[in-house]
């Protein structure tokens, strides 16, 4: 898809992005997506089967590799896409091929749709995440790393940095920093047995098997065995972690937490015995931190905004932005099983005024290809709602939106809320629009330099609240489905 940025369109009336013609859908805004050989299992054709009942989906097969399924995807152009799959086959190379084949349905950078793994540790723990259909409203928040309680309604968190600092915040009182154990192992296996949070967020050196809680001292590990997560403290006691209740898992700085290899992988035990029915997570190790850490700033700061799915995927679309704006042509690199880059990565001179480099841009798109989603992507987990930075409204009349901005913190506004972590701060202001369109004009709002592709309006953060100014984009659209 050819997309025109309207800020650096001619001086008419209105500047134009141009929609690909996509195909009218079949009618269904739901697929689900399996293997034959997964489908042929008994077990696993009842999370199917649910999955199907639930949204009345289409299924779409493939044999051995689900880029195959891409002709079929582009026919049908559904909103949602689950890919249902033994944990012996959602390994990284799966978790790529889902990132490219998900972007490939027209012919812009971005994500077409909105994805999900549906894995577990068996067939019955899989049903239990494909059954769980109750929306989720997050009201307590758990976390081992420094987070925005002030955008949370109840929350704790202990720092992996300084031994004993922890904050607290009771529900409809301010933040209160109080002090923590030296080993906070225990604390946190009890938050979530206690079914005391919706969500846990996480940081710090880990692999597939562990999570060292403590990174700037020494602390405790979580662990997995036989699909069981348990903690294990500094002093050698074993804490069981067991939970029904569903929530949602941010291990937003944790090398290779996202990464399923097998049944016995950290990912598999959240979903077995802690209660996880969404995820992301790296399937790599690393270090630069932008499709993780990124995911706090829709998610958790803009409360109540975004769903889980929505905001993981807002940080995407910022990721490729990023790159399209500083990395012109990236979307054709690759990275392979090991990590290593293939096709060039060029900085702009825009990239070096902002002090970005080609390795930058490496890794952005290592981020773009091996962060993983897991959970059905229909499933709703939301922040409860907290008053935000700004207001973000977007109507529709006779064909004619009006996506509009209202700032609610003055000059403060636009600025990163917490920077803790990596890579935090500027994400543009993204949503969604409700249906798939076609053939874009924008009329009103070119200066913002708004990015308007068939499924979300982007508009690149202000940075500088200027008072007075509107932040409001009109556009007219034809309809796709």
């Amino acid at each position: 898809m050819k997309i025109l940025k309207a800020g650096v369109m001619f001086s008419l009336l209105f500047a134009a992005v141009i929609v690909p013609a996509l195909a009218e859908p079949k009618g269904h805004d739901y697929a689900v997506v399996v293997s034959t050989q997964t489908l042929a299992d008994a077990g696993w054709k009842k999370v199917v089967d649910a999955l199907v009942k639930e949204h009345a989906a289409s299924v779409v097969t493939f044999d051995s590799d689900v880029a195959a399924t891409l002709p079929e995807l582009r026919r049908q152009y559904p909103r949602y896409v689950c890919f249902v799959a033994k944990p012996t086959e959602a390994g990284r190379k799966f978790v790529r091929q889902i990132q490219r084949l998900t972007r490939r349905f027209n012919d812009d950078p971005y994500v077409d749709c909105f994805w999900g793994i549906v894995t577990g540790y068996d067939a019955a723990n899989a049903l239990r995440i494909a059954e769980c259909t109750q929306p989720l409203t997050i009201h307590r928040t758990a976390s081992a790393t420094e987070v925005a309680l002030d955008m949370c309604e109840s929350g704790i968190w202990y720092s992996e940095l300084k031994k004993n600092q922890a904050v607290r915040k009771e529900a409809g009182q301010e933040p209160r920093e109080f002090k923590g154990p030296d080993d906070t192992t225990k604390a946190l296996a009890d938050l979530l047995s206690g079914d005391q949070a919706d969500l846990f967020i996480t940081s710090g050196h880990a692999s597939e098997r562990n999570w060292m809680i403590g990174y700037g001292y020494r602390n405790g590990t979580f662990r997995c065995e036989n699909g069981q997560l348990y903690g294990l403290d500094s002093a050698g006691q074993r804490h069981p972690i067991h939970s029904d209740r569903p929530k949602v898992y941010m291990p937003i700085g944790n090398c290779l937490m996202g990464h399923v290899d097998g049944p016995d992988a950290m990912a598999i035990a959240y979903m077995n015995s802690a209660g996880v029915r969404q995820m992301l997570g790296y399937t790599i190790p690393t270090a630069y931190g932008y499709g993780g850490w990124g995911c706090l700033d829709y998610f958790v700061e803009q409360p109540g905004r975004y769903s889980f799915t929505e905001a993981f995927f807002a940080n995407q679309i910022a990721l490729v932005n990023r790159l399209e704006t500083f990395f012109p042509g990236s979307a054709n690199a690759e990275v392979d099983d090991n990590g290593a880059l293939s096709g060039t990565i060029v900085p702009t001179a825009a990239a070096k005024a902002a002090g970005l480099t080609a390795g930058d841009g490496r890794w952005l798109v290592s981020d773009r290809d091996t962060v993983a989603f897991y959970g059905d992507p229909a499933w709703e987990a939301r922040m409860g709602k907290l008053p935000t930075a700004w207001e973000q409204t977007l109507t529709e009349q006779d064909g004619v939106w009006t996506f509009e901005i209202k700032p609610n913190r003055g000059a403060k506004t636009f600025e990163p809320i917490n920077q803790n972590g990596s890579q935090r701060g500027g994400r543009p202001i993204v949503q969604f629009l409700p249906r798939h369109v076609k053939t874009v004009q924008v009329m009103e709002g070119a200066e913002l330099n708004p990015v308007i592709t068939d499924n979300f309006v982007l508009v690149p953060n202000p940075g500088k609240y200027e008072a007075g100014k509107s932040y409001r984009v009109v556009f007219r659209t034809g309809r796709v489905d």
